[in-house]
C-alpha cells in the first residue's frame, strides 16, 4: 500500500469513527484508531484531521459530548451561506424564533445583535440551533418577520 493509499485509509476510517457519534476526546479517537491497525498516530494528528475536516462536538442522542462531521449533522462550515444555516423563522406576536443548523446560531444571533435597533431587533438570546429575538415594538413584528427573512435571502412559511 502506498503512503497515498494509507492516508485514504486512515481518513476513511477517521470519519467513519466520527459517524458513530460515539467519542467525546482526541484521545478516544487516537485508541480507536491504533486498535483498528493505525499504530504511528498522536493525538496531535487527531487535532490536526479534527480541524481540516471542520469536526464539532455536539451532543449524541444519549445528550453526551461527541465529536462529528459538519456534513452528517448539518453543521455549518465558514463557507456555509447564511440562508443555508436559517430553517425557519417563526413568532407568537410577543417574540420570534430562528431554528438553524445545528451549531449556527450563535453566528446568527450575533449578526442579528449588530442591526439597529431601527431595524426591529431589540436583542437575542442564542442556545445551539434555536435563537430568541426581543423584537423593538411587538406592534410591528409582522415587518421585522419581512425583514429578517429578506436578510437570509429566503420566503420561509
Amino acid at each position: 500500500m502506498t503512503g497515498q493509499q494509507k492516508q485514504e485509509a486512515l481518513v476513511q476510517a477517521f470519519k467513519e469513527l466520527l459517524k458513530q457519534e460515539q467519542f467525546g476526546s482526541q484521545s478516544d479517537i487516537v485508541e480507536a484508531l491504533k486498535s483498528q491497525g493505525y499504530d504511528n498516530i498522536s493525538q496531535s494528528k487527531i487535532s490536526r484531521m479534527l480541524s481540516k475536516f471542520g469536526a464539532v462536538r455536539t451532543r449524541n442522542a444519549r445528550q453526551e459530548m461527541v465529536y462529528c462531521l459538519p456534513a452528517e449533522l448539518g453543521v455549518p462550515t465558514a463557507k456555509s451561506p447564511l440562508k443555508q444555516l436559517v430553517l425557519d423563522i417563526e413568532h407568537n406576536e410577543l417574540m420570534i424564533i430562528i431554528r438553524t443548523s445545528p451549531g449556527a446560531a450563535q453566528l446568527i444571533a450575533r449578526l442579528l445583535d449588530s442591526l439597529s435597533k431601527s431595524d426591529g431587533v431589540l436583542g437575542t438570546i442564542a442556545g445551539d440551533d434555536t435563537i430568541f429575538i426581543a423584537p423593538t415594538n411587538v406592534s410591528e413584528i409582522k415587518s421585522t418577520m419581512t425583514k429578517l427573512e429578506l436578510l437570509f435571502s429566503r420566503n420561509i412559511d
